[in-house]
């Protein structure tokens, strides 16, 4: 039993079709019903004998206990939780206003902590092990146009890191996969001259794909991952290493050597 949160969409989406193909049960969620719904028929066509479908916003608590209850409830059990839900938007870090900060933060690592913990907490009083992935981001060298976000997935990161260890005792695993420039339904909240840039941001000099970020996730919770436990597993074409990936336009310090 497999669920995915941000499952109607990109990532998610690729994810939870990737399940569905090797026969899992699953659990999608995500605020938009409509979206989620239309993935639901697909899911049972690939070969998931299974799908509950769940609304809800990662950011209230209450909502993601009621979905881990609603989960024990359908199918008894859980195996498997997909943290993907989050987003961000491109914006300059002097720009980014209060409440702008606050979403990001709140959605991406407060609403991944709450799914993280309802799950941990469940497989621990059930006595059933678990496997937990969080998506994040490659934010080791920073990320120029989303330090909201950059923030916010560092601390996932090291946070699965911490309760990888504290957890182990109650057979549970958490990881960590970082995308790079993954071409999927997110392209379209970057400008123009972001995305030609985004290419150049890795040394393959390409985009990677969402089935790139998806099999990562079924290796690590998979036989393949079972002794691979608090890692981060970059996918990004060696983008940590080399390149020059903006989500916004460079000022001109960078492209003509002049300050604005």
């Amino acid at each position: 039993v497999v669920l995915v949160s941000g499952a109607g969409s990109g990532i998610g989406k690729a994810i939870a079709f990737l399940y569905a193909r090797l026969g899992a049960r699953l659990v999608i969620c995500g605020r938009d019903r409509a979206k989620l719904d239309a993935c639901e028929p697909w899911l049972r066509k690939l070969g998931s004998p299974d799908v509950l479908v769940h609304t809800l916003n990662i950011r209230d608590s209450a909502a993601v206990t009621a979905l881990i209850d609603a989960t024990y409830e359908r199918f008894g059990r859980l195996d498997v939780q997909v943290n993907n839900a989050g987003g961000q938007f491109p914006k300059a870090a002097l720009d980014i206003s209060p409440n702008g900060w606050k979403a990001v933060i709140d959605n991406n690592l407060n609403g991944t902590w709450y799914m993280m913990h309802a799950a941990a907490q469940r497989w621990r009083d059930t006595g059933q092990p678990g496997s937990i992935v969080n998506i994040v981001l490659t934010f080791q060298r920073g990320f120029p146009g989303v330090a909201h976000s950059c923030a916010a997935r560092a601390a996932v990161t090291y946070l699965s890191k911490t309760v990888a260890v504290e957890w182990a005792q109650h057979g549970i695993r958490v990881n960590c996969v970082a995308p790079g420039v993954i071409e999927s339904s997110g392209f379209q909240h970057y400008s123009d001259e972001a995305r030609r840039n985004f290419s150049r941001g890795n040394p393959m000099l390409r985009h990677g794909s969402v089935q790139d970020i998806a099999h990562a996730v079924i290796y690590l919770t998979g036989p393949s991952g079972n002794f691979v436990n608090g890692e981060l597993l970059n996918v990004d074409g060696g983008g940590i290493l080399w390149g020059d990936l903006w989500t916004i336009p460079q000022p001109p310090y960078f492209t003509e050597g002049r300050l604005e």
